[in-house]
Order: structure tokens, then C-alpha cells, then sequence
């Protein structure tokens, strides 16, 4: 059983940075893949960013450039570095874990493990 808890989340003026952090632990495979998530109040949950076990990574359009995911092996921990924050990325943010796999070549990440969230406010 993987289990995911979040921290790092809080309130920042736009343009301020936060990183969330993510401890896993109960890894039981060696092609886990994670990610980031976000859902807003009223919207639907999203994707922010991925990374794979060879380390690739990819973002949301919405997140490109300002934002970067990465993993601490050693210390079984995910990031999420948040640059130029825009009241629009306010959402609560969640973590999770899941085991990969590709489909016509196409890599895709079944998510089976979701750690509580971390609230993230970005204000004018």
C-alpha cells in the first residue's frame, strides 16, 4: 500500500513561489509513476505535471514554464517547485502515485494512490 502526504501548500501575492512536497512511502514497483493534481472550487480536477521512472517529465500547458516537477529518490519525496504564481493556480493540490505503462507507444500513468492535499491561495 503506497501512502502519500502532502505539505508545502499556504497563501502567496501572484508572482511569489511555493514547493509542495510530497513523502511516499510502500513502493512496490519499480515503474511507479507520479504526479501533481489540482482542483479549484466549482471546477474539475486537473493534471499539472507528471514524471515517469526514467525522470521524464510533462506539464500542463497552463504550467509550462513557471512550474517544475521532481522526485528525491533517497528520500522517497515528489516536488513541485511553483514559480510566477497566478490567482488562477489557487486549488487545492494533491499528489499521487501510480503504475505506468504505454499504449501505441504513448506513455500514460494509472493512478492508484492519492495522498489528502495541500491548499495552495494565490492572491493579488
Amino acid at each position: 500500500q503506497v501512502h502519500l502526504v502532502e505539505s508545502g501548500g499556504g497563501s502567496v501575492q501572484a508572482g511569489g513561489s511555493l514547493r509542495l512536497s510530497c513523502a511516499a512511502s510502500g513502493y512496490t514497483s519499480s515503474t511507479y509513476c507520479m504526479g501533481w493534481f489540482r482542483q479549484a472550487p466549482g471546477k474539475e480536477r486537473e493534471g499539472v505535471a507528471t514524471v515517469a521512472s526514467d525522470g521524464s517529465t510533462s506539464y500542463a500547458d497552463s504550467v509550462k514554464g513557471r512550474f517544475t516537477i521532481s522526485q528525491d529518490n533517497a528520500k522517497n519525496t515528489l516536488y513541485l517547485q511553483m514559480n510566477s504564481l497566478k490567482p488562477e493556480d489557487t486549488a487545492m493540490y494533491y499528489c499521487a502515485a501510480g503504475v505506468e505503462y504505454y499504449r501505441d507507444y504513448v506513455f500514460h500513468c494509472a493512478y492508484d494512490y492519492w495522498g489528502q492535499g495541500t491548499q495552495v491561495t494565490v492572491s493579488l
